[in-house]
C-alpha cells in the first residue's frame, strides 16, 4: 500500500516550474537559430529564381544574335502594351494603387523573357516582399507580381539609348549585346529591389549625384541578391543604415541625396552598374 500511494504521487508545483523554464530556455536557444535557417532557406530560393532568370537573359542573347533583352522605362512598357506588344524583359509597372497589372503576372510570364523560364510567374519575385499598400489589402491583394530589375545599362533601353549612349549615364558604356562585357564577372544584371522604387523594371542610379533614384531592397537580414553578366549570383548585404529603408509604401522616400558616412552601398553598387567609355578606352 505505500509503495502505492509513492507511484501515485503527482509532481509537485516546484518541480513543475522547474521544468516549463527549461523548457522556456530551450526555446529561447531554438527559436533565433530556426529564424535564421527559415531567412537563409527564403534567401537561397531567391537566388536560385535570378539565377534562372539571369540564365533566361542570356539564353535569350543566344537566340538573338547576341543581343540583349530590353529594359524599357515605365513610360515606354506602356506605349507598347498599348500597341499590343510585348517586347521587354518584363511589362508590369508596379504602384501603390489598385490598378490590375500590380498582380497581373502574365506582363511578365509572356514578356521577352517568360518562355525561357517556362512562364513561372515565381522566377519574378521575393517571398519575403509582402509589401502592400492600405488601398490594395482592402482589394484583398496577397502580393505584387514583381520584386527583381534589371540594371538600366544592361539592354536596350528604348528611347534613353536611341544614340547608343543612356543619356541618364552618358559617359558609362552600355551594354547592349552580350560580347559589350569586357569584365562579365563585375557588372550586375539582375538585383532585387526596394519595394517603394520598383515601378518598371529598369533599375536606375545616375553616376555623380550621389543620391538614390532607385533604391535596392534588403530582404535577407539587410542584404539584396545579385545576378551577373558571366552567370554567377550571389547575395550582398548592405552597410549603411539609409539603404536598408523599410519595406512598406513611402518607405523609402526617393530620390533621396546620400550623405558622405552613408555612400559606401551607392559607390559599391555604382562600381558595379557599368565602366566609363573613358577607362574602357584606355584600356
Amino acid at each position: 500500500m505505500r509503495f502505492n500511494r509513492c507511484s501515485q504521487r503527482g509532481f509537485s508545483l516546484i518541480e513543475l516550474l522547474v521544468v516549463i523554464a527549461v523548457i522556456a530556455l530551450l526555446a529561447g536557444m531554438l527559436l533565433p537559430a530556426l529564424s535564421r535557417a527559415k531567412a537563409q532557406g527564403a534567401q537561397t530560393f531567391c537566388l536560385n529564381n535570378l539565377r534562372q532568370l539571369n540564365l533566361a537573359w542570356a539564353s535569350y542573347a543566344h537566340d538573338f544574335q547576341d543581343r540583349l533583352a530590353y529594359n524599357l522605362g515605365g513610360a515606354e512598357i506602356r506605349q507598347i502594351l498599348a500597341r499590343g506588344e510585348t517586347y521587354n524583359w518584363a511589362n508590369s509597372v508596379l504602384n501603390w494603387e489598385a490598378d490590375p497589372e500590380n498582380t497581373n503576372a502574365t506582363l511578365n510570364t509572356h514578356a521577352a523573357l517568360g518562355e525561357f523560364v517556362g512562364r513561372n510567374s515565381r522566377i519574378y519575385r521575393c517571398p519575403n516582399d509582402t509589401a502592400l499598400s492600405e488601398v490594395q489589402r482592402a482589394a484583398n491583394y496577397r502580393e505584387r507580381s514583381r520584386s527583381v530589375s534589371m540594371n538600366a545599362m544592361v539592354g536596350d533601353a528604348g528611347e534613353f539609348t536611341r544614340s547608343g549612349d543612356n543619356v541618364n549615364n552618358p559617359a558609362y558604356r552600355q551594354y547592349l549585346r552580350m560580347s559589350d562585357f569586357t569584365a562579365a564577372a563585375q557588372i550586375f544584371v539582375f538585383i532585387e529591389e526596394h519595394p517603394d522604387s520598383i515601378n518598371d523594371g529598369y533599375f536606375l542610379n545616375r553616376a555623380g549625384t550621389y543620391e538614390w533614384n532607385d533604391l535596392p531592397a534588403s530582404y535577407h537580414n539587410g542584404a539584396a541578391n545579385l545576378t551577373y553578366a558571366d552567370g554567377h549570383a550571389e547575395p550582398h548585404r548592405w552597410v549603411s543604415a539609409s539603404t536598408r529603408k523599410p519595406h512598406r509604401p513611402d518607405g523609402a522616400d526617393l530620390p533621396f541625396k546620400i550623405s558622405g558616412g552613408e555612400a559606401a552601398d551607392y559607390y559599391w553598387l555604382l562600381k558595379r552598374t557599368s565602366i566609363s567609355e573613358g577607362y574602357a578606352q584606355a584600356r
